[in-house]
């Protein structure tokens, strides 16, 4: 599902809500999930996961064109952990 289908199926199944006030929505909450993340917080949605994030240590990497080595520097990326409720109707 992307973000569009989201916002499509919010606003059928909340006819009271506008197009709109449906996108604006859908951005105030993953621009929050970004925020949070971004100050290395951890962000949990009962029933459903938590997101967090992780650092990476800086280590060489081979350009896959070339296969020239490359520097590649240490950074945060994004980690997401499914809640039990999801891995159990995954399983089902």
């Amino acid at each position: 599902m992307i973000r569009s289908e989201l916002v499509q199926l919010l606003v059928q199944e909340n006819p009271g809500l506008s197009v709109r006030e449906v996108e604006k929505i859908v951005s105030i909450f993953f621009d929050e999930i970004v925020g949070r993340l971004s100050e290395d917080g951890r962000v949990e949605l009962r029933g459903f996961g938590a997101f967090s994030t992780r650092a990476r240590d800086a280590r060489l990497g081979r350009n896959p064109r070339t296969g020239e080595s490359v520097e590649v520097d240490a950074k945060r990326v994004p980690y997401f952990k499914p809640g039990k409720e999801m891995r159990v109707r995954l399983n089902m």
